[in-house]
C-alpha cells in the first residue's frame, strides 16, 4: 500500500511538471527587447498576444536557414505536426544589421501574433515575401508599424468585435 501511495505521488509529481514546461517559452536574449517592443505594440492596440505566447517553444536566433543566392530566409514560423506555430525562428545574419534584424523579427512576430499572410511578394513594407530595402523600412519605422496593426487580421477581428459589441448595446 504505501508504495502506492508513493507511486501515485510521483506520477502527480511527473505530471505537474510536465504541464509547468508547457507554460514555457525559451526566448533569445537577443530578442527579447524587440519582443517585448512588439507586444508594447500590441496592447497599443488592444490587441491580446498572451494566449498565442504561450502557444511556442521557442523564439530563437538560428544558424540552420538557408542563405544562399535565391534562397535565403532570414526569418520563419515553424509548425508542429497539428500545423500550429510553435517556433519563430530568426537567422543568424539579419543580427548584421540592428534595423534588419528588427524588420525580420516583427515580420515573423506578425504571422504569427497578428495572424498575417504575407501583403506582397517584392515591395517595402513589412509583411513583404522579400523586402525591397530593410532600411528604407527602418526610417518609415512608425508609418510601417502603424501600417502593420491597423491592417492586421487580428486586428481587424478585434475591431469587427467592438462594432459588434456595441450595436448590440
Amino acid at each position: 500500500m504505501p508504495s502506492r501511495i508513493v507511486t501515485l505521488f510521483l506520477f502527480f509529481c511527473l505530471q505537474i511538471s510536465v504541464l509547468q514546461a508547457q507554460n514555457e517559452v525559451s526566448i533569445d536574449g537577443r530578442l527579447q527587447p524587440i519582443l517585448n517592443e512588439f507586444f508594447d505594440q500590441c496592447k497599443k492596440y488592444d490587441i491580446s498576444y498572451y494566449e498565442k505566447l504561450f502557444q511556442l517553444q521557442t523564439v530563437d536566433i538560428v544558424q540552420n536557414l538557408p542563405l544562399e543566392e535565391d534562397n535565403t530566409v532570414l526569418g520563419m514560423v515553424a509548425r508542429d505536426e497539428q500545423g500550429n506555430v510553435d517556433k519563430i525562428l530568426i537567422n543568424w545574419a539579419a543580427m548584421l544589421d540592428p534595423e534588419m534584424l528588427k524588420v525580420v523579427a516583427f515580420h515573423e512576430f506578425a504571422h504569427h501574433f497578428l495572424d498575417y499572410k504575407h501583403t506582397c511578394q517584392e515591395c517595402n513594407e513589412i509583411m513583404a515575401v522579400t523586402n525591397t530595402s530593410y532600411f528604407d523600412i527602418a526610417r518609415d519605422w512608425e508609418d510601417q508599424v502603424e501600417q502593420l496593426f491597423l491592417t492586421s487580421p487580428a486586428y481587424q477581428e478585434s475591431a469587427s468585435k467592438k462594432i459588434a459589441a456595441n450595436n448590440r448595446e
